[in-house]
């Protein structure tokens, strides 16, 4: 009898944790698709910073939730922002073959507008937080040269200028 009383607590916990497993991946997904437009979104595949697929998508996009231990900075990446992504990450040459973009419509946590590794905030490294904004990728980083790098022009500009992780952020309006 004491064992089967051990066996059904075993299962009574299983069961326990299970909704609020299945409740926990529903909230993350729930996060990331707030990163980008309903168009975008309905279809997009959903990824957790670890790399599991909490979602399979159809239309060649992938949201990412709020990274860890940052509030409100959901992402979602089409396939030439998720090369971009990985050679960033790996710090590794990066070869575009087309234009892409990116949402973040919730906006960010704050990078350096000038060092694409930078950690944090330092006198030299141009800091920015920008609000709900899309980033756009071309196969020839050149091409942006012409256009400006300050955040607070009250436009578009280009993020890490001269390094092969040059993008163009553009801000956009906040959801209602």
């Amino acid at each position: 009898m004491r064992r089967i009383s051990s066996g059904i607590l075993v299962l009574i916990a299983i069961l326990a944790v299970t909704p609020v497993r299945a409740q926990d991946r529903a909230a993350i997904i729930a996060n990331a698709l707030q990163a980008a437009p309903a168009s975008i979104t309905d279809h997009a595949g959903v990824m957790d910073w670890g790399g599991t697929m909490l979602r399979e998508g159809t239309n060649g996009w992938i949201c990412f939730p709020d990274p860890p231990n940052i509030d409100d900075a959901p992402m979602c990446m089409d396939e030439p922002w998720m090369a971009w992504a990985g050679a960033w990450q790996s710090k590794e040459p990066v070869t575009i073959d087309r234009p892409g973009i990116a949402y973040m419509l919730l906006g960010d946590a704050g990078a350096s507008n000038i060092d694409p590794h930078a950690e944090g905030p330092t006198a030299q490294n141009e800091w920015v937080v920008s609000g709900p904004h899309l980033m756009l990728i071309v196969p020839d980083p050149s091409s942006l040269d012409s256009l400006p790098t300050d955040p607070d022009n009250g436009g578009p500009w280009v993020m890490w200028k001269g390094t092969p992780y040059a993008h163009v952020m553009i801000p956009v309006p906040a959801a209602r």
